[in-house]
């Protein structure tokens, strides 16, 4: 935790995240209802699920005539990364035990951008706050929106909308990135995603995505062990050519 932030300048933040993204929603009514899901299914998507890039992931999937249990598996493995959100931000938000299942609602990638970013518990409180219900209103009347004009849109490919929520997601991710190793995994991740993308049923290659980790974190191990060794064995030649320095001077 840093210095206090004002608290005009973190609604002003959040809301600019919030009404941004939102508004993306519109996107995926359009998209929804085009791969053939009704009003109210889309509505819901958007009411119960409530994380974008897993949303675009089922749609198209289903748009490209995939399996639904492939698709949702697909869906289902893109937002098991707020599990991973809800830890952090459990820790730095700290909410009521009774508000805690509300807010589990909210932990998304841009509110976790928020939050993350505040100095204060105070201020990430705000941040969270404001850049949830921002979003979850706009999100869901956008999508609402989009699908009962997807009929006078026409077709949604030539418009490119599946591609919105992709790639405000990329603007968000990218600049998190900032290590190598990091860097390393997001590319190996594309490149699995892209080579699976012509042999795998729709919905299956972001699963492959995911494979990317544990790959990266087994070469950097043993990368990070040979350095251990190599270290170790430069320690202990240097010990004991000490040692034997120290033992000719004893001599004379």
């Amino acid at each position: 935790m840093g210095e206090a932030k004002p608290d005009s300048a973190v609604v002003r933040d959040a809301l600019g995240v919030g009404v941004a993204v939102g508004l993306s929603g519109f996107a995926f009514g359009v998209t929804s209802a085009g791969s053939g899901l009704t009003l109210l299914q889309t509505c819901a998507l958007s009411l119960l699920v409530f994380t974008g890039a897993s949303q675009f992931a089922l749609v198209g999937a289903l748009a490209a005539g995939g399996n639904p249990f492939t698709a949702a598996a697909g869906a289902f493995f893109l937002g098991v990364r707020n599990a991973f959100y809800g830890l952090r931000l459990s820790q730095l938000l700290a909410l009521p035990r009774a508000v805690r299942p509300f807010a589990a609602q909210w932990v998304i990638d841009e509110t976790t951008a928020v939050t993350l970013a505040q100095p204060t518990r105070r201020a990430a409180r705000i941040g969270f706050t404001v850049t949830g219900l921002t979003l979850y209103v706009l999100w869901n009347l956008t999508t609402l929106a989009g699908a009962v004009g997807a009929e006078a849109i026409g077709d949604t490919d030539a418009w490119g909308l599946d591609a919105a929520s992709p790639a405000v997601f990329l603007a968000l991710l990218a600049p998190m990135l900032t290590t190598a190793t990091e860097r390393i995994t997001a590319g190996l991740a594309v490149l699995l995603a892209l080579g699976f993308l012509p042999v795998l049923p729709a919905g299956a290659p972001v699963l492959t995505a995911a494979l990317a980790a544990p790959v990266v974190l087994f070469l950097k191990g043993r990368k990070d062990a040979a350095k251990g060794r190599e270290n170790t064995r430069k320690s202990r030649a240097k010990s004991v050519s000490a040692d034997g320095n120290s033992g000719k001077g004893a001599g004379r």
